[in-house]
């Protein structure tokens, strides 16, 4: 490991809050930008300076788009975890690994942390507050979902007061991008995709985005706040939007609906002595297009939270990109640094109430949408009736849609459900894969009304 040079002297600057920030990609280097070119304001509003001390970059050749002061960029963690006169260790390179480990290092030497990195945030999350209250320091992620919506301080404050009986949120700005262009032009998933990937919204690999792994983690996070309880994001119910066509996006506008990538996490009260569970589930869904979610498109996040003492709450804004992912991280910066002169840290503490159980998918209720290819012949609609029937799911409304592209002999027949059990839908959906009237299930989503 090596260092370009050596630090400048921070004699000019005693007093100041020290920041050694690991990371100088894209949200790094506007937080970088943000702490240089805003300097006076950001001291005018703490009260002292905020000195950038040390940058952590993993290749110190590279050409970068943010100019930092000669001397500060190093190749080696430990010349920011073992410097004694660093305050705040800003993470912003990603991943688990090892920077989970810098971060406990870190909290363990004294240092407060700031992190924007919504994996670790959501895996390691529970254990670095723990560890950051054990040795008198702070953790701030308000970065790490919902880029500049704050979302992360309601739920910590706020709402401290509530009992948050639901929220449903749309956290992902690729997706949401992708579904908005299915939804305005009439476009398939594959040329929607690569519309976003030419505008630099989606990666050159989107699996993380368009499988729905980034909203569980986000909504891991979320959710753990939410309920004050742990919520593991291998236990959230997830789909992706790859069977998405264009075909959905018309019948759910015939319908009234939209379709979007909804995060959405429920309280479940129970009987008497049982503890609460929470349904914790991120899918392709239908939404009615007067529900506030409906209208939130493009890039941008909403996140709807209901409370059983402030009703409905719409938290709305860009999700993603340097500057909202910037603005957050330096907002927390500024709120360590005020702690730091008011002499005090975990202000707001994370509490857990308890662990509550997660409610299994079999046993979620919601309405359904099913497009189905059948056989244009009579009886057909009977059989597809008794085997829901047989489920205990009842019909609401059933269209048969006359379409040009439809395969000779077939029909396309869109199902809307009254309330069911998911158990009970996949049951039937087994029924019809047995039934030779049935050619295809094109789609199932469910549809919710936040």
């Amino acid at each position: 490991m090596t260092i370009t040079s050596a630090p400048r002297s921070s004699a000019g600057h005693a007093g100041s809050v020290r920041i050694g920030l690991l990371g100088l990609g894209t949200v790094g280097g506007g937080v970088a930008r943000l702490l240089l070119e805003r300097g006076e304001a950001i001291a005018r509003e703490v009260g002292r300076p905020i000195e950038l001390r040390r940058v952590v970059v993993r290749d110190l050749t590279k050409a970068r788009d943010v100019s930092v002061p000669d001397g500060i960029l190093t190749d080696d963690p430990a010349n920011i975890l073992d410097d004694p006169e660093i305050d705040i260790v800003v993470e912003v390179m990603g991943g688990i690994h090892p920077t989970g480990d810098w971060l406990r290092q870190a909290i363990r030497a004294g240092k407060h942390v700031v992190t924007a990195n919504k994996d670790l945030v959501a895996t390691e999350g529970a254990e670095l507050l723990r560890l950051a209250a054990s040795h008198g320091v702070d953790i701030a992620y308000e970065a790490s979902v919902g880029g500049g919506i704050p979302l992360i301080g309601v739920f910590r404050q706020d709402l401290a007061a509530n009992e948050v009986q639901s929220l449903h949120a749309i956290i992902n700005g690729t997706t949401n991008y992708i579904l908005t262009r299915m939804a305005q032009d009439g476009a398939d998933y594959a040329p929607a995709l690569a519309e976003a990937q030419a505008l630099g919204y989606a990666e050159s690999d989107p699996t993380n985005d368009v499988e729905a792994i980034d909203a569980t983690y986000k909504l891991a996070i979320l959710a753990s706040l939410a309920f004050r309880t742990h919520v593991p994001q291998p236990e959230i119910y997830r789909e992706g939007i790859t069977r998405l066509r264009a075909d959905d996006f018309r019948a759910a506008h015939d319908l009234g609906y939209v379709i979007k990538l909804v995060a959405m996490a429920r309280r479940h009260h129970r009987g008497l002595g049982e503890p609460d569970a929470i349904e914790v589930r991120v899918h392709p869904t239908l939404l009615p297009r007067d529900v506030l979610l409906a209208g939130v498109n493009g890039v941008y996040n909403a996140v709807h939270v209901k409370g059983d003492l402030v009703g409905d709450v719409l938290l709305y804004g860009r999700g993603a990109g340097s500057a909202p992912t910037s603005s957050a991280v330096v907002a927390d910066i500024i709120d360590i640094a005020l702690n730091l002169n008011a002499g005090i840290a975990n202000r707001v503490p994370f509490k857990v109430a308890g662990d509550l159980p997660r409610l299994p998918i079999a046993e979620v209720e919601t309405r359904y949408y099913v497009r189905l290819w059948v056989a244009d012949q009579p009886g057909v609609l009977a059989q597809i009736a008794q085997a829901f029937g047989d489920h205990g799911i009842s019909i609401a409304s059933c269209i048969q849609k006359e379409t040009s592209g439809a395969p000779e002999g077939s029909a396309e027949l869109v199902i809307v459900t009254h309330l069911a059990r998911e158990a009970g839908m996949r049951a039937a959906l087994d029924a019809f894969a047995r039934m030779g009237a049935v050619r295809e299930v094109a789609n199932v989503l469910r549809i919710e009304a936040p």
